[in-house]
């Protein structure tokens, strides 16, 4: 069964794999409870330790028990102050509030685990490249190749107003800064050091051959970057793009840049035609169809069976808060959602904030056809945020993602949490065991990097890849 939207059966698209394979994602934040807001307060909860780091190397080693293709972690730089124009309820309920930053969590989890990989959430809006480029780098060698980078725009005005300005640029134009952005990294990732620079001649105390080292030249709309990068080349040199943005002008971005795309929907239907304009967009900018791993957002609760996975699911949404969820819904829509009666219906939304969430939500309707109203809204996104929720057994759980799979062309799921870690453990002991019965799941990890584990063409990006176009040697103009 499913929560949070209809599950009516569509027609079933191909793939491009006979045998093909489920895969799993793990969708965290540094902060109290993510997208399920109010179940911190559950006692199987443990979010509350996420300033704690042993939370964090022992999810981190939970999850590559269970070949999941990495953890990607989220992140804001403002609070959700939309709704009643204050951030006081968001402060109340914990929603994504306090929060601590992604990247310093990498390090300690790549330490306990060999194969794991790390998404990593950090935007184009308020850090310059230059320095954000050698962390990515510090890291790629840190982790042996596992680091990938999920690129965002920002969507909250409250981030903007922090850092300076009076708001945040519009959707599309905040896109326009991200692709001179990308293109000072792939400069400086790709093109500046040759592959042999480093020489480490202990004879004639050269370490680094000058001649091999390139200043990038880059004088931009956006951003002016003449020198080298500080860092010699990692495993992967550039790390994994992943990209979440499903508008349109975040889809063409996606389909550019990215090899890990992350889409959400509260239907099936609203998914496939998703994955659909991703798999498109790819085929448009001269790339495969399926150079890019599609995951889509869902939360699972499951257990031995599916009346006791009910009751789970019920217990937890008795934890649940309402007013948490139209928080976090007033800052992804960008529209104050306490304007409002609960029993108002949703109508079209104009957004500046996430588009794509905005356009889903606006579509919604209930078993019946009508339209969300905003308690529909409250309830429905109370856990597991925008992603539908699936409950059941084990065995009904691993039917239902096979069936989206083929109704909809995702690649895999990333899994987002009721309550951490069980959620995980949940999916781990009784679904992960029925995928693999059906011969679906992995039952080991691939040797290498993070993009060869999840591409099989090894650790550089492909030839046809815009950021391949900057490597030394290979300078072109950017499509």
């Amino acid at each position: 069964m499913t929560h949070g939207g209809t599950s009516r059966s569509v027609t079933a698209v191909s793939t491009n794999s006979e045998h093909r394979q489920i895969r799993f994602n793990a969708f965290d934040m540094n902060c109290v409870a993510h997208q399920s807001s109010g179940l911190w307060r559950h006692p199987r909860d443990r979010s509350r330790h996420y300033n704690d780091l042993s939370y964090w190397t022992g999810l981190a080693q939970l999850l590559e028990r269970g070949n999941f293709d990495g953890i990607f972690i989220a992140d804001v730089l403002g609070t959700y102050d939309v709704y009643g124009d204050s951030n006081e309820a968001a402060l109340r309920t914990g929603s994504q509030v306090p929060v601590n930053d992604p990247i310093l969590l990498v390090s300690a989890m790549a330490s306990v685990t060999e194969h794991l990989g790390f998404g990593i959430t950090a935007g184009t809006a308020y850090e310059h490249p230059y320095p954000f480029a050698r962390r990515m780098s510090t890291l790629d060698h840190l982790t042996k190749g596992r680091v990938g980078w999920n690129v965002v725009t920002g969507y909250l005005p409250s981030a903007a107003r922090n850092m300076g300005q009076t708001d945040q640029l519009s959707h599309d134009d905040r896109y326009d800064v991200a692709d001179e952005y990308l293109e000072v990294l792939y400069k400086l990732w790709e093109g500046s050091w040759e592959d042999d620079a480093v020489v480490e001649d202990r004879e004639t105390g050269v370490f680094t051959d000058p001649a091999k080292v390139h200043p990038i030249e880059h004088h931009g709309t956006h951003f002016d970057v003449p020198g080298i990068h500080l860092s010699e080349p990692s495993v992967q040199r550039s790390p994994v793009i992943y990209q979440a943005g499903a508008s349109p002008r975040g889809i063409r971005f996606a389909a550019e840049n990215a090899e890990a795309v992350f889409v959400g929907a509260p239907t099936v239907e609203q998914l496939a035609v998703t994955v659909g304009k991703v798999r498109d967009a790819l085929e448009a900018a001269g790339r495969d169809r399926y150079a890019a791993r599609v995951y889509t957002l869902l939360t699972v609760i499951t257990d031995a069976t599916d009346e006791l996975a009910q009751a789970k699911y019920e217990d937890y949404l008795s934890y649940a808060s309402e007013l948490g969820a139209l928080v976090l819904n007033s800052g992804w829509m960008g529209v104050d959602l306490s304007q409002w009666d609960l029993d108002e219906p949703l109508g079209d939304v104009e957004s500046n904030a996430i588009q794509s969430a905005a356009a889903n939500i606006a579509a919604a309707t209930g078993s019946d056809g009508s339209k969300w109203t905003i308690r529909d809204l409250a309830r429905h996104t109370a856990i597991g945020g925008l992603g539908p929720v699936a409950v059941g057994g084990g065995a009904t759980i691993a039917d239902r993602l096979v069936e989206i799979q083929e109704q909809t062309d995702v690649d895999g799921f990333n899994l987002a949490y009721a309550v951490t870690p069980g959620t995980w453990e949940d999916v781990i002991e009784f679904v992960v065991p029925e995928l693999r019965a059906r011969g679906v799941y992995p039952d080991g990890y691939e040797p290498g990097s993070l993009r060869h584990k999840l591409h099989g063409r090894g650790d550089r990006l492909p030839a046809e890849h815009r950021g391949a176009s900057f490597r030394v040697g290979e300078r072109a103009v950017v499509r």
